[in-house]
């Protein structure tokens, strides 16, 4: 056990993403099994290494493993967690679980069997822990880490902490929100940066090694993760990789599943799986309405990509400007609204709301005289009535 043991103490000194990430509970110590998922490269491992470092001094009442160890491969997690807690362990911390054949069977064994045993798991397949979750229910509570908000990379660039505002803050009191922290920062000066790598927190380690790395995220993503998931040839993982980089350069991209059959030569209830998949990856959005959105399988009116750094990715400067603002404005409000392609304009959020996306120059004409409708600018601090810049939607996280 000693042997793999982790040295988390020593290392993640450096800029601190628990105090900027405090909207993540996962220390909820009421519950005894928590579960924290999210995309790969947005921070879990550090996340959680540092908050132990901070929290918990060394001692043998606290283990950290990463079951992508090669102890794994040929001994039971169940049987390092029942040693474990019969020499006085009280919280085990499992990492990369999807790296582990049948984790989740062993870990709710692990739940019932030991009830004073707290533990967390961690890991970077999105499709892995969905599966997971028919074994995990009515005991593991589960929490998503989403990448860096708007606000949260002005934090890091800044080194000042600023506060979360709701939808309806925004939507409110949004001249006023503006003019507080136009006093205190410029963000048309850190929105660019931003929509190029401030998504993923590895930007941090070395800027100049960023797209490779985001590079080696989605391929990761495509040629293990999906296919580990969904029984996929590995001729027609091209396609996915064709696919992606259609979208990233789209204006958005109005999928038509015929076209893209025919193109593909991937039937078309396959190509609805393939694009679940990569929604599920937390590669793309698709963007339905209300009632398409009940039928995972249905045609999206809209498809884009998960995040702006993967459109500068795929597409570098070729990206449209357009979608990347609807990127932008899609992905900040999925955290914690429902997205619904509107009758008439670019978003519907909750049902309730309507948002026209747009530059400085868009005007009122699309929402006319709808209530509960706004017109969301680019390139503009301060906005008027129901006009709202588009960078006040980086502070909702």
């Amino acid at each position: 056990m000693e042997a793999i043991r982790q040295k988390f103490y020593e290392k993640y000194q450096e800029t601190s993403l628990d105090n900027i990430r405090n909207h993540i509970n996962i220390f909820d110590w009421q519950n005894r099994l928590i579960g924290l998922k999210g995309s790969r490269g947005v921070g879990k491992t550090t996340l959680l290494l540092q908050y132990l470092k901070s929290n918990f001094p060394p001692n043998e009442k606290v283990m950290y493993v990463s079951l992508d160890n090669f102890y794994f491969l040929e001994n039971r997690l169940y049987n390092f967690a029942a040693d474990f807690y019969r020499k006085g362990g009280e919280l085990l911390i499992m990492d990369e679980v999807h790296r582990y054949p049948d984790w989740s069977v062993e870990i709710k064994n692990l739940y019932d069997d030991f009830s004073k045993l707290k533990m967390i798991f961690t890991g970077s397949s999105m499709l892995q822990l969905k599966k997971a979750r028919a074994d995990l229910s009515r005991r593991a509570v589960m929490y998503e880490l989403p990448g860096l908000s708007l606000r949260e990379f002005i934090q890091f660039e800044t080194k000042k902490e600023f506060p979360v505002y709701t939808l309806d803050d925004i939507i409110k009191n949004h001249i006023t929100i503006a003019m507080e922290l136009g006093s205190i920062i410029k963000p048309l000066a850190y929105f660019d940066k931003y929509l190029k790598f401030g998504y993923y927190p590895f930007y941090l380690e070395n800027l100049f090694a960023f797209q490779n790395k985001l590079s080696e995220v989605i391929s990761t993503v495509i040629e293990i993760d999906i296919p580990q998931f969904e029984n996929i040839m590995s001729s027609n993982l091209i396609y996915l990789k064709k696919l992606l980089k259609i979208i990233s350069g789209s204006v958005p991209f109005k999928p038509n599943m015929n076209s893209l059959s025919e193109r593909t030569g991937i039937s078309l209830n396959t190509m609805k799986l393939y694009l679940q998949n990569l929604k599920d990856a937390n590669l793309i959005f698709m963007l339905n309405t209300p009632e398409k959105s009940l039928n995972e399988l249905s045609k999206p009116e809209k498809i884009f990509l998960h995040n702006t750094n993967i459109m500068y990715n795929l597409a570098e400067e070729s990206t449209n400007t357009g979608n990347l603002r609807e990127t932008f404005f899609y992905n900040q409000l999925s955290i914690y609204h429902k997205v619904y392609a509107s009758d008439f304009t670019d978003f519907l959020i909750d049902e309730k709301y309507n948002f026209e996306i747009g530059g400085k120059n868009k005007t009122r004409k699309q929402i006319g005289d709808n209530t509960d409708s706004y017109i969301v600018k680019d390139n503009i601090e301060i906005g008027s009535s129901n006009i709202i810049p588009l960078w006040l939607f980086g502070f909702l996280y």
